[in-house]
């Protein structure tokens, strides 16, 4: 694609608003440690309740008994800040409705046990679209389908800028296909022209870059998207079918024509350098045409044999 291509499609592209939260790393520890010293204090606490139950007397007791029934629930709310963060994951972290951070170290973490922690896949994902029937920049009803390989690079904005964010990635990726559909025909007329079926790279770096623009504000990542499919509506298909073998047809022949032309002309040319027999004008537009009857015609040519001249 040319720097002026690049710069069209710049500004062809959607604006998206700007992100007001960006992902960075929560504060959290190894949750090893925690858990160990979470267990150790509910074992703490049930030897002070056990310890007050066996004490005879009666304020020693209650302290011992008040005493551990405390240190087990600090024991348990702390534990309550355990996580387990497998590898793909990611954990975001919000406290009394404000963003903390984002936990992507894989295995156990502790943070903040008041906090609120929602888990989000940072995996790679595919995202086929039904097949959609649309009208192509001359009109034609056609049908396509497209298939978007993405994935989450920012959980924040994922999170916090859109309200579903799996949801708004297929909404806008169908949006996308339609527009790039409707921008292009499916077959160009000009030769020069894009078109979707003969320029596919080209259609497929548009449809990445429009697709770029309109997802990144939810903080998602396009790794690749391809047409799976592309053809004329049921209703015109015969019909375009017909247009697209006379064009071969076509095409066809004037190969054929051209390649006659320049086989009759090597063929005079020789019986001129090798002095085989003279020709006068006529005698060549007559063998010019016998020659290409033969080579371009359908069926073998059926020979007639002159026992005359030419000119009787």
């Amino acid at each position: 694609m040319t720097t002026n291509d690049r710069a069209a499609l710049a500004e062809d592209l959607p604006e998206m608003p700007a992100p007001r939260v960006r992902e960075f790393a929560a504060h959290s520890i190894g949750g090893g440690l925690a858990l160990l010293l979470g267990l150790a204090g509910l074992a703490a606490g049930v030897c002070l309740v056990v310890a007050g139950a066996a004490t005879g007397a009666t304020g020693v007791k209650v302290t011992l008994i008040l005493v551990g029934v405390l240190v087990g629930i600090a024991s348990f709310l702390a534990m309550c800040g355990l996580n387990m963060v497998a590898p793909g994951e990611a954990r975001v972290v919000q406290l009394f409705g404000r963003y903390r951070g984002t936990i992507r170290t894989d295995g156990l973490r502790w943070v903040n046990p008041f906090t609120s922690r929602a888990k989000i896949s940072t995996r790679v994902r595919n995202h086929e679209t039904a097949v959609l029937k649309v009208n192509d920049a001359y009109g034609n009803p056609i049908e396509l389908a497209a298939v978007v390989v993405w994935r989450v690079e920012d959980t924040a904005q994922a999170m916090f800028e859109v309200d579903d964010f799996l949801e708004f990635v297929s909404t806008q990726t169908e949006a996308a296909v339609r527009h790039i559909a409707i921008e292009y025909p499916y077959d160009a007329h000009d030769e020069d022209g894009l078109s979707l079926r003969g320029n596919a790279e080209e259609i497929t770096e548009k449809l990445a870059a429009e697709l770029h623009a309109r997802v990144e504000a939810a903080g998602v990542h396009i790794i690749e998207s391809r047409f799976t499919h592309l053809a004329y509506a049921p209703e015109i298909a015969s019909a375009m079918l017909q247009r697209q073998q006379a064009g071969a047809v076509v095409a066809a022949r004037r190969q054929i024509v051209d390649g006659a032309v320049g086989m009759v002309e090597a063929a005079l040319e020789r019986l001129e350098d090798r002095d085989i027999v003279e020709l006068d004008p006529e005698r060549k537009a007559a063998m010019v045409s016998n020659l290409m009857v033969v080579l371009c015609g359908d069926r073998a040519a059926q020979p007639v044999l002159n026992t005359g001249t030419l000119y009787q």
